[in-house]
């Protein structure tokens, strides 16, 4: 018998799969949180499926997220990238992926590591919701209002509260699996 999930996820192998390991999970690692950035980035007015499938696209198109290496990219890796067919061709969320990168690199050298200043605003402990039904999870919160204003002062693009609370669910700053989901206890 399958183990009881969130809706949003059943029926799709790749969507079970990334549920069961990965969404929610507590992500302190610089280089996944940048990955989870840049996917969120680029779901925005998508499905999270879409990106998902693209997913290894995307890492094999963006160095495999080296956030050093795209804050460098020249105009002709932009370019490349917006003929690759196997990522979302969006020019803005492209020229926004080179400037975030170099965005998150003044981050990391303000507060020793973008984790560091990601995490306090949830008091580096994850907020851990009720979630009955996936479908009244909120689509953002007073606190994904604010890293959300305070990342566009420090110079990130697409990165509206929405887009910004999807990345806090996904690395597990907010538990937001429903209560009756196997996974609910384990993150």
């Amino acid at each position: 018998m399958d183990p009881v999930r969130c809706g949003w996820c059943k029926g799709d192998t790749l969507y079970e799969a990334y549920h069961d390991q990965e969404w929610g999970v507590p992500v302190k690692d610089d280089a996944l949180l940048f990955e989870f950035l840049v996917l969120e980035t680029f779901q925005a007015g998508l499905s999270w499926i879409t990106i998902l499938k693209r997913r290894e696209n995307f890492r094999i198109a963006f160095d495999y997220f080296d956030y050093q290496k795209i804050a460098t990219y020249p105009e002709s890796k932009i370019q490349n990238l917006l003929q690759d067919e196997g990522i979302i061709r969006n020019k803005l969320k492209v020229r926004a992926t080179v400037t975030n990168a170099i965005a998150y690199m003044a981050i990391q050298k303000e507060f020793g590591s973008f984790s560091n200043y990601i995490w306090q605003f949830v008091n580096n402990e994850p907020i851990k919701n009720k979630v009955i039904n996936y479908k009244d999870a909120p689509a953002n919160t007073p606190i994904s209002d604010k890293i959300s204003t305070d990342l566009k002062k420090r110079g990130f693009k697409f990165v509206g509260s929405t887009i910004i609370y999807a990345f806090m669910q996904a690395t597990g700053m907010v538990n937001d699996h429903q209560i009756n989901c196997f996974r609910y206890t384990e993150v």
